[in-house]
């Protein structure tokens, strides 16, 4: 059974649940994900691993509420139970042999980033922290960051937080003041991952960019996570999620995830108006 052990609201749109599933935690690497459903007529969705316990046997998703599912998910409580829980799947992040390291998310990417942040931190590397979000009340694990980061850096759009900018205006700082990293690691929106690659490019500095954000069924079959890397079409969740960000074809990307929108909408307003009917009748 997996249970739902703990539940957090880190806020408005983003919750944090701690489910029971030992042989996932057992098993589980940072960058990896599960793919879970909710009750058995749910559909399928990927959930990248947050954190993991291997001695209580848990694993930590973190998600924000954008469709049907997710709003299904966020409605469950502790001690409920969840249909399907299985994983661990995709390529965990290589952090061997790495004695610096500039981790960079954006929003809830950073559900992503602070496991690969916090390997790094346990292997003994020198972890520099990026995060960036709109701001002060969207900002989420800044407390974990902070206990696995030698440096932490926050940045919101608005200013009302940390520094105002964007993560990229405070790694281009930390480069051009003399730091040098052995690779920086981003995960976040696409467009954001894009400038950051884009970026390190001009400084030849090696970076991974984890295409989570773009995967839909998780096992390859239904297409939705194709991308072109390095001029070869590639799947994020079965040949990734991590690749070499200044080989990705961030614009097709892009153009692709916008596709799925439209869709996304019209599910939403769906489980909604379901779920309001589930209310009125009692």
């Amino acid at each position: 059974m997996f249970k739902i052990l703990k539940k957090e609201i880190l806020n408005p749109t983003v919750t944090s649940m701690e489910i029971y599933a030992p042989l996932v935690a057992k098993n589980a690497e940072p960058g990896q994900f599960i793919i879970l459903r909710v009750d058995e007529c749910g559909e399928r969705i990927p959930l990248t691993i947050a954190d993991y316990d291997r001695e209580k046997g848990t694993v930590r998703i973190i998600f924000q509420i954008v469709g049907a599912t997710t709003q299904k998910l966020n409605l469950l409580n502790e001690g409920d139970i969840l249909a399907d829980f299985v994983g661990p799947l995709g390529k965990a992040t290589e952090t061997e042999n790495i004695k610096k390291v500039a981790i960079v998310g954006g929003g809830v990417g950073c559900a992503i980033a602070y496991p690969v942040a916090k390997k790094f931190h346990n292997s003994g590397a020198v972890v520099h922290s990026i995060v960036g979000f709109r701001s002060k009340d969207l900002i989420i694990l800044e407390k974990d960051f902070r206990e696995v980061s030698d440096r932490l850096e926050i940045m919101t759009d608005d200013g009302s937080y940390g520094e105002k900018g964007l993560v990229t205006d405070a790694l281009k700082k930390l480069i051009e003041n003399g730091e040098k990293y052995d690779v920086v690691i981003t995960i976040g929106p696409l467009i954001m991952m894009k400038f950051v690659c884009r970026l390190t490019k001009q400084y030849e500095i090696k970076t991974v960019a984890s295409m989570n954000p773009i995967m839909i069924d998780g096992t390859g079959m239904c297409g939705g996570c194709r991308l072109t890397v390095g001029g070869k079409t590639v799947f994020a969740c079965v040949d990734g999620p991590d690749f070499d960000g200044h080989l990705i074809d961030f614009d097709e990307a892009i153009s692709r995830s916008s596709m799925y929108k439209e869709f996304e909408k019209e599910a939403r307003e769906e489980s909604c108006n379901l779920l309001k009917k589930e209310k009125e009748n009692g």
